[in-house]
């Protein structure tokens, strides 16, 4: 019989098996929440070879574009042929540096601690309202939210200690691998869906975070999330078409500038969100810069503390797309993909 490859290992191909169920064979972890019933759209995969030899895509897989499947839906209807079944799980784990340099952990801008989330007592407020007992931890996630991938850092909100990382593939690979394929596809009859296959992967990454660093969904209590324009926007819910025509702005910066809002930040309940965390936690999606040049630049410029700086400095984000910062405390300016240089004072053109 032929054979099926999960991330390069084998099982034996059986009629009728889902991909799901191989996943299962194998004891790879693939995100549902529906049952399996292809609601819930989060068990995507991507099939590399032998799509041939599956079944025809199903009703609940119509949002999908080229070589991407439900795990749930996609079954192998000719075993005992020669087709060879290849599938990925999108949420392929990824290493990244914990460790850097020690002159550049020396170099660290220090700053104090102040989430908005505090110990009072035996109780817990976030925001100055009160959010339950205390249970032992205050914990918070940064989370930096990539195009091809999402990091994430847990930390004690107490001592400011990162107890944990992790990092995984951006599932919304089958709207397009750059942004803007993907804000083109959230344009068109499925939007929505990207939304979802993040906020799903997310959600799954939390879980195995909190299982490795034994601790509770419920004791994070706040979760700041950064990312370029697209995926913030994306992230929360907003319409990312006015980013992908010019002049390239979120509808938070169109809001800024006409006076609708103080910030282009965004602050809103984690449930809101969608978040599966303790259900009063602040969810809070950092400022942008300008255009594509999003809140992701923005939290580098405040690690490094480009601002305090009185010689020039230039801090680049080579990723999926490429932004350059160079400044110091007096002016800074930002170059990216598709924007014009925007600059911190009008006085001192780039």
């Amino acid at each position: 019989m032929s054979p099926v490859y999960l991330n390069g290992r084998e099982v034996v191909a059986r009629r009728g098996r889902t991909l799901f169920d191989y996943a299962d064979a194998l004891r790879v972890r693939l995100p549902t929440s529906c049952g399996r019933n292809g609601s819930c759209h989060e068990c995507i995969v991507e099939v590399r070879r032998g799509m041939a030899a599956l079944n025809p895509p199903t009703a609940a897989e119509a949002f999908l574009r080229g070589d991407f499947r439900l795990a749930c839906q996609a079954a192998v209807a000719d075993p005992d042929g020669r087709a060879v079944v290849e599938f990925a799980a999108r949420r392929q784990q990824l290493r990244i540096l914990t460790e850097g340099r020690a002159e550049s952990r020396a170099r660290r801008r220090q700053v104090p601690l102040d989430s908005g989330v505090e110990r009072r007592g035996d109780g817990v407020f976030v925001g100055g309202q009160p959010a339950g007992p205390y249970s032992g931890r205050l914990l918070g996630l940064a989370v930096d939210v990539g195009t091809t991938t999402v990091a994430l850092n847990l930390a004690d909100l107490e001592t400011g200690e990162v107890i944990g990382a992790s990092s995984f593939e951006n599932p919304q690979r089958f709207g397009g691998s750059d942004i803007m394929h993907r804000i083109s596809y959230d344009g068109g009859a499925h939007r929505g869906e990207l939304r979802q296959a993040l906020l799903a992967g997310l959600n799954f990454e939390i879980g195995e975070l909190a299982r490795q660093c034994d601790i509770r969904r419920r004791q994070i209590y706040a979760a700041a999330l950064v990312g370029n324009t697209t995926m913030r926007d994306l992230l929360f819910g907003l319409d990312v078409q006015p980013v992908g025509v010019k002049p390239y702005r979120s509808i938070t910066e169109t809001e800024y500038a006409a006076g609708i809002r103080s910030s282009t930040a965004l602050n809103v309940g984690a449930d809101r969100l969608g978040l599966r965390v303790h259900p009063q936690a602040a969810a809070y999606g950092g400022p942008l810069l300008g255009g594509h040049i999003g809140a992701d630049l923005a939290a580098g410029l405040l690690a490094i503390g480009m601002d305090e700086q009185e010689a020039p400095v230039m801090l680049v984000d080579v990723g999926t797309n490429t932004e350059v910062v160079i400044g110091n405390r007096r002016r800074i300016c930002s170059k990216g993909p598709t924007s014009s240089p925007s600059i911190s004072s009008a006085n001192h053109p780039c």
